[in-house]
């Protein structure tokens, strides 16, 4: 028997384990693929994952059918990776970007949430993000990052310079006119 995503919306809601196991299968691949964009280690993908879709089981009742269900599951597993990261740095490291070459205010990075910082982030190229990630918000040192990527340490450090080089255009031409504007 086929089952249509509304079949699927309401059986979740009942809590039947058939049709939570369905929807877990349907999106399991673009999840896991966006949470590994941003955790670099596939055990923290996956927690992140079932944490997220264990949200999203309580909150199906919320979905509205204006949007499309996999960009409502999407917002809740990308809003997952945030509590994630935020839950394990009490400040996330890189927020040095502010420099006497630089235009940016302190005001504006002060007002940028995390969920702002890690959209840029995935602005960066992927090996520059991989390097930005692992340092700025897992809290590895360049050492354990080379190991973990297989570069050199002055590699790693280049990488992470080219990322807060990078974040800084980013927040100037994203954010900067935006606060001085309010």
């Amino acid at each position: 028997m086929r089952y249509t995503e509304q079949d699927m919306i309401q059986g979740c809601i009942r809590n039947e384990r058939f049709f939570q196991e369905m929807l877990y299968r349907k999106y399991f691949a673009s999840m896991m693929t966006l949470c590994m964009r941003h955790a670099c280690d596939q055990d923290t993908a996956t927690q992140i994952l079932n944490n997220g879709f264990l949200k999203i089981f309580k909150k199906l009742d919320t979905f509205s059918q204006k949007g499309s269900l996999e960009s409502w599951i999407r917002s809740i597993i990308y809003n997952c990776i945030s509590d994630y990261y935020r839950s394990q740095s009490k400040q996330i490291r890189f927020l040095d970007l502010a420099d006497k070459e630089s235009s940016l205010d302190e005001s504006v990075l002060h007002q940028l949430y995390f969920e702002d910082i890690i959209q840029l982030v995935d602005d960066l190229p992927p090996a520059t993000q991989s390097v930005f990630m692992l340092y700025a918000i897992e809290g590895y040192n360049h050492r354990e990052i080379g190991e973990r990527l297989n570069i050199s340490e002055g590699t790693s450090k280049w990488h992470l310079s080219a990322a807060r080089k990078q974040l800084k255009e980013l927040i100037e031409k994203n954010y900067k006119t935006a606060y001085n504007a309010s």
